[in-house]
């Protein structure tokens, strides 16, 4: 069986923060919006339904506690996360992916969509460090 492998593109624009069950849990390196990315740890997947119905499962209950930790990382920039964008696009990259987005009404979308409206503002040192904290005591907790 083949193993899992993370897409290049997620290493480049993203930083690990969690292992959780099923996936792995991804800070999006863009300081304007709190964005956790979930990525399940199986092979050769594109589809949600290519995941069996327990999986699945998992992966709802995922979603919801990338959620708690999106708005706790919008909590820790100062960012209140009006409205949680959930959604598995894969236009771009393939690979089976999650994005959860906290949105607030002053974002620099707001209220279209976050995805090619312009380039990522990347994280500072210490607003990252100040995220990925905030994130982790919600999702390995």
């Amino acid at each position: 069986m083949a193993e899992f492998v993370l897409d290049p593109a997620f290493v480049a624009t993203s930083h690990l923060v969690a292992d959780l069950p099923l996936c792995e849990a991804r800070l999006q390196d863009d300081v304007r919006y709190p964005w956790i990315v979930l990525i399940p740890r199986q092979p050769g997947l594109t589809e949600i339904e290519q995941l069996d119905t327990g999986h699945r499962l998992q992966l709802m209950e995922e979603i919801v506690l990338a959620g708690a930790a999106v708005r706790a990382v919008g909590a820790a920039l100062g960012l209140e996360v009006d409205k949680l964008n959930i959604g598995s696009l894969g236009n771009v990259t393939a690979q089976l992916h999650v994005h959860v987005v906290g949105r607030h009404r002053n974002d620099p979308a707001w209220p279209g969509p976050v995805w090619g409206h312009s380039p990522a503002s990347p994280y500072g040192p210490d607003a990252l460090a100040a995220a990925i904290t905030a994130a982790e005591e919600v999702l390995e907790n």
